[in-house]
């Protein structure tokens, strides 16, 4: 089950980046209260997560799901662009997060 929290944290991380993103520093308080509030749940969330895993392992994986989801929202919907050395580096993240799961317990 915490594992499952875990993955709802890391995908509350895309919401409130995109929230924040469209805020436009914090100009459209409506965004900004949306990202501030997913923010604060999906770190609520990884506090109760981390009472069932392992802190290095679990937060690697938080920030991993985040990363990974972002950029993909960046390039899916907001345009930004997609290159080889972009993709290895978000592959080198993916691989770094399944390791420490593999060997972290």
């Amino acid at each position: 089950m915490a594992w499952l929290i875990l993955a709802v944290a890391g995908l509350l991380e895309i919401v409130w980046s995109l929230a924040l993103k469209k805020a436009g520093g914090l100009t459209r308080p409506g965004w900004g209260a949306l990202g501030i509030g997913t923010a604060l749940l999906s770190l609520g969330l990884l506090t109760y997560a981390l009472r069932d895993l392992p802190m290095g392992t679990a937060y690697a994986a938080w920030v991993g799901i985040g990363t990974i989801g972002v950029a993909a929202v960046g390039v899916l919907l907001l345009g930004e662009p997609v290159s080889r050395r972009r993709l290895a580096g978000l592959a080198a993240i993916t691989a770094g997060v399944v390791g420490l799961n593999l060997i972290g317990g």
